[in-house]
């Protein structure tokens, strides 16, 4: 089965009904999905900052993170040595290198709408969608 491994700025687009929704999930169909554990407290944080910008959404967020907590995603411990080594190579954080870390190791692509995870992706050969 084809795999990938999207990052919280690509889930929280179906999730948060951004206008890139579409495009994600079309990238994202079909695939075994796979993500590093942190990927729930991303997505948590993404509606934190939803919330505090639209307060009086903070209700109508908060559903669409629990939508977005039971997406079929598996998540993996990342070795944090290899993370760090990723994050030092490609000048991201050891949060996204867990990303990076995880595209390789089942060998499916990113899929971000992050420039600067992109370009650490590409920087270490790593497949990233949307190109």
């Amino acid at each position: 089965m084809d795999v990938g491994v999207p990052d919280a700025s690509a889930l929280a687009a179906i999730a948060f009904g951004e206008p890139a929704a579409d495009s994600v999930a079309g990238l994202l169909h079909g695939k075994e999905l796979y993500a590093p554990s942190i990927l729930p407290w991303e997505l948590a944080n993404v509606a934190w900052k939803k919330s505090r910008r639209a307060t009086g959404l903070a209700k109508r967020i908060a559903e669409h993170l629990d939508l977005a907590l039971r997406l079929d995603v598996t998540t993996v411990e990342v070795d944090l040595r290899a993370a760090l080594k990723l994050a030092l190579g490609t000048d991201v954080t050891v949060y996204d290198a867990g990303y990076l870390w995880v595209a390789r190791q089942v060998g499916g692509p990113l899929v971000t709408f992050d420039a600067r995870l992109r370009a650490a992706a590409r920087s270490a050969r790593i497949p990233v969608l949307p190109r």
